[in-house]
């Protein structure tokens, strides 16, 4: 399961906005690493996506891990980009979009939201465990008999 709208706008918001203090850092480092697929809604994949290859440091050797450009003039100036052009963006992105960016996302936004932020980026809702017992675990259509090769070989 992605992030919800509000959770991706939180995410970005927090991005985008406390890049100088060094106590979130290592966390933006650590969120811009994370594959796109965890954004639910499709603007805000196009904003993550654009903010990662933005703020991507260039790397001379393919093999060494990505490392990011975080805070100062560098990162500010991929954020008012982003603003004063959305199409720089994506095709689908409007000014009203990318208006949540370098905002702060408030105090309710600390360590735990983001350890919680990070479960639901990779949380798999298909993963739950069934609550039907019986033999396969309910995964068989019900007309399908699951003693059929039984009854073929007897009959």
């Amino acid at each position: 399961m992605a992030l919800d709208v509000e959770q991706g706008k939180r995410m970005l918001q927090l991005l985008t906005s406390r890049y100088d203090d060094r106590h979130w850092r290592k966390k933006i480092e650590k969120t811009l690493s994370l594959p796109v697929t965890g954004v639910g809604d499709g603007v805000q994949r196009e904003m993550f996506l654009y903010l990662k290859h933005g703020l991507k440091a260039y790397k001379s050797r393919r093999a060494d891990p990505d490392s990011w450009i975080v805070g100062g003039f560098a990162t500010r100036e991929v954020i008012e980009r982003a603003k004063f052009n959305p199409a720089t963006v994506g095709a689908a992105v409007t000014k009203d979009d990318v208006a949540i960016l370098g905002v702060d996302p408030g105090s309710e936004v600390d360590e735990a939201w983001w350890d919680e932020m990070l479960v639901a980026w990779f949380e798999d809702p298909d993963a739950e465990p069934s609550t039907e017992d019986g033999p396969g675990g309910g995964n068989e259509p019900a007309h399908i008999i699951p003693d059929a090769k039984t009854n073929k070989a007897g009959a």
